[in-house]
């Protein structure tokens, strides 16, 4: 994961063997990637990439183009088309299918010639919703049906901590926090990590003793965040007292706005499920130690 320029698609593409490396050297357990500088036709033949423009070509039949990329046997091709659900798409001209059409032709012709690593570069930024569940569920499908390690680029936080084993956050084309999703999401090292992951509030020493009704030891002048599903509504009337400002409908939740009372400050709040709340509305907020990340 990384902000856009971050370096996503160059490391992807450097991993695929289309861009040469500075320096250092790339390699698939004992196999080396040779970057374009090194062999004639860039690429590496253990390595699938499928890039977020599909990349068609015009005006071929599409069971013309997945033959030309087929390196599987008749079966295996066969379970390729069903597993990608475009077997009634095979006489179909490439320029007249839909965006979801064609990603799932893209990616059946990547498939197609028998990578041991897929690599995908936004491979939802051009669908809609509906779409790209159905392209969502296929790419999980993938892993486990075929036996195909995926990465994954995504600035996404919602496509990316459901899905990843492992994820990765660069910035200027340098690794600035790796592990788990849960661990990145809930001890993000810094406000550029824990911003690409969701929401939060930033609070200093005296307002995160508000909200937690403690004279906890805090160190006055660092950053503390919290995530907004973590402020509670507190019952009794401890907390910080706040005013909401603003109340956004999510569907499944509720995002509050609120500002702090007789303060500046502003603090969102995430309520599952969504509750009948209305601007002008005074709450008592809350939390848990547990919750509060100190930031270096």
């Amino acid at each position: 994961m990384g902000s856009t320029g971050a370096g996503k698609t160059t490391l992807l593409k450097m991993l695929a063997g289309f861009i040469q490396p500075d320096s250092g050297k790339i390699w698939v357990g004992e196999d080396r990637v040779f970057g374009p500088n090194e062999q004639l036709i860039a690429g590496h033949k253990w390595i699938g990439y499928l890039s977020q423009h599909y990349e068609l070509r015009n005006n071929y039949f599409v069971k013309e183009l997945l033959d030309m990329a087929n390196k599987l046997s008749p079966d295996r091709m066969e379970e390729v088309i069903d597993l990608c659900h475009i077997r009634h798409l095979l006489q179909r001209r490439t320029d007249a299918l839909s965006g979801g059409e064609r990603q799932r032709i893209a990616l059946a012709r990547v498939l197609l010639t028998d990578p041991k690593w897929l690599l995908l570069d936004e491979p939802y930024s051009n669908l809609d919703l509906n779409q790209k569940r159905i392209i969502m569920q296929l790419i999980n499908e993938i892993g486990t049906k075929l036996n195909v390690s995926l990465i994954m680029v995504s600035h996404d936080a919602a496509d990316m901590l459901s899905w990843a084993d492992e994820l990765m956050v660069i910035n200027h084309g340098k690794i600035i926090q790796r592990g788990n999703p849960k661990e990145l999401y809930e001890h993000p090292l810094n406000e550029h990590v824990a911003g690409l992951l969701g929401d939060y509030n930033v609070c200093d020493a005296a307002l995160v003793q508000q909200l937690t009704n403690t004279s906890s030891d805090l160190v006055a002048g660092k950053k503390y965040i919290i995530r907004p599903e973590h402020i509670l509504l507190s019952e009794n009337g401890d907390g910080a007292e706040a005013v909401i400002e603003e109340v956004c409908f999510k569907g499944s939740y509720s995002f509050i706005r609120c500002r702090l009372k007789n303060q500046k400050e502003y603090i969102n709040v995430s309520l599952t499920p969504p509750q009948s709340l209305h601007i002008g509305q005074v709450l008592h907020l809350s939390t848990k130690l547990s919750y509060i990340v100190v930031m270096d």
